[in-house]
């Protein structure tokens, strides 16, 4: 049994699920409020939860930073972002009553003035705003930057929440570079917070077809009597990216696409595609099943023939021509970074035994897409010629998780005309088209999950603990394999993938 805590919110009764989800008095801190992920994401969510009337009038908004900015300038300064990015209509009365929350605190994280002067702001939206004692500090930082505020925070007593209050820390990925680090960063902020005060974001489990995922399985007698090696052949999930690093070098260098990808994003989908129905969906039993799952998972024993890596040459994207990954910039001309990896992993259950998990990922591939397939085995019988089945493939669910969310069925079925004549078709759906309501975006959902204090869709330590004991060896194995293998820009990866899946008598969708 998992010692991670059990999160209950007392303010919910269960008969009131379907009612919005609207927060208490709070206020959310973000470290590295001027980056990329807080002006594209962070800032654009808030508002739009406070647009949706699910967060409170008295929310409060801190940024922490080193530029010397005034509350009055940093406020405008979210305006303009938010009005560029934002995805619900902007208002002014929403924006107004938001703005008179907004604060900026100018420091370095290793400065305790300036958390003298954060604490400082904090207590002071208690008594303006109404916050009362309830503040969540987002780490939107490097992982080398995660020690040094999580000291800072405790240090100044910004931690340490009052009676019937709360402090909440949220991380962003990476959760370490491998398992010693991912322990030794676990350790560091259980030492500031409590366990069930740490939230590590992973925003593709707030995607809603990811959650669509469980509802489906679980909640349809239709699809859940052939999730099992009776019936599945294997499962393929994917994540393609089309463009390159763009500025992300000096991060990406070194780190490469199964550690930036595969240990968080695609683990975390062949863990819930993979457990069994949990008792409900708290978070103790929904991460219960996962970890199971996790720590069930064996590795191929022939690495060389079950993995795959590459690293993207010069070539066409689409009418532009781009550059390979060795000529991108600040990148050493003799960087063994990969930037496609695939790996075949196994899942030692009665459930899932025999069956292979394909996860791979990549950038400047074809197209930019994220889908989970599930691939059924062939009919032992069909009683046609084999003239009239010679284009019939198998049975699949696929998951688009991005973009164009929905789910597409590929079946067999007769095609209109005197001949008996079987070829695939799909059903599909899509939530653009079937629902009016639009999806809310990854981050807001996740947030808000976090001023709730409701974690079913953030990793816990062990599950990325357990998820780093499967990438190691493979990390450790490429290590002493030389460069990765080459692939054009705008393909869909080396040849050694493809001939990983050949191996066995498979291959890769084309999504």
């Amino acid at each position: 049994m998992s010692n991670e805590p059990q999160w209950t919110n007392p303010l919910r009764d269960p008969q009131d699920l379907r009612l919005p989800r609207i927060a208490g008095p709070c206020s959310v801190v973000i470290f590295g409020v001027t980056g990329d992920l807080a002006r594209k994401k962070l800032l654009p969510a808030i508002y739009d939860l406070a647009n949706r009337g699910l967060l409170p009038p008295s929310f409060g908004l801190t940024g922490f930073g080193r530029r010397e900015w005034s509350n009055e300038y940093f406020a405008n300064w979210v305006k303009e972002h938010v009005q560029r990015y934002c995805r619900t209509p902007f208002r002014e009365s929403t924006w107004n009553q938001l703005a008179g929350g907004i604060r900026f605190v100018t420091g370095t994280f290793d400065d305790p003035e300036a958390f003298r002067r954060l604490s400082a702001t904090v207590e002071e939206l208690d008594r303006v705003r109404g916050t009362e004692g309830n503040h969540a500090f987002y780490l939107s930082v490097p992982p080398s930057a995660f020690p040094v505020v999580a000291r800072q925070l405790a240090e100044s007593g910004l931690s340490k929440s009052r009676e019937g209050a709360w402090r909440r820390v949220i991380i962003e990925k990476p959760f370490g570079h491998d398992l010693e680090s991912a322990e030794a960063l676990g350790n560091t902020i259980a030492s500031v917070f409590d366990q069930n005060s740490i939230f590590r974001i992973d925003h593709y489990l707030g995607k809603e077809t990811v959650q669509n995922l469980m509802a489906m399985r679980f909640s349809n007698m239709l699809f859940e009597p052939l999730w099992n090696n009776h019936y599945v052949d294997h499962v393929q999930i994917t994540m393609a990216e089309d463009i390159g690093i763009g500025s992300r070098a000096g991060y990406y260098d070194g780190i490469g696409a199964a550690r930036d990808v595969i240990q968080n994003h695609l683990i975390q989908l062949m863990a819930l595609t993979a457990m069994d129905e949990p008792v409900d969906f708290s978070a103790r039993n929904v991460h219960y099943e996962k970890t199971k799952i996790l720590s069930a998972v064996r590795l191929p024993e022939d690495l060389a023939a079950s993995t795959s890596r590459g690293q993207y040459t010069a070539g066409w994207q689409g009418e532009e021509k781009v550059r390979g990954y060795l000529e991108e910039q600040g990148i050493s001309p003799d960087s063994t970074t990969e930037t496609y990896a695939a790996i075949k992993l196994w899942i030692d259950t009665r459930r899932w035994a025999g069956v292979p998990f394909y996860l791979r990922t990549g950038k400047r591939l074809g197209k930019r897409v994220t889908e989970l397939a599930v691939v059924f085995k062939r009919a032992p019988h069909l009683p046609f010629d084999s003239s009239s089945t010679q284009e019939l493939g198998a049975n699949e669910i696929v998951f688009r998780i991005q973009p164009n969310e929905g789910i597409t069925l590929r079946f067999g079925s007769k095609v209109p005309g005197s001949t008996m004549e079987v070829r695939d078709v799909n059903m599909d759906f899509s939530y653009g088209s079937s629902f009016t309501k639009s999806s809310p975006e990854a981050y807001e959902r996740l947030i808000l999950d976090v001023l709730l204090g409701e974690p079913p869709l953030f990793p816990t330590t062990e599950e990325v603990n357990l998820s780093w004991k499967i990438l190691d060896p493979i990390e450790k194995f490429w290590a002493s394999q030389g460069r990765p293998d080459p692939y054009t820009a705008g393909t869909w990866g080396p040849r050694s993938a493809d001939d990983m899946m050949a191996r066995d008598g498979r291959a890769w969708r084309l999504p």
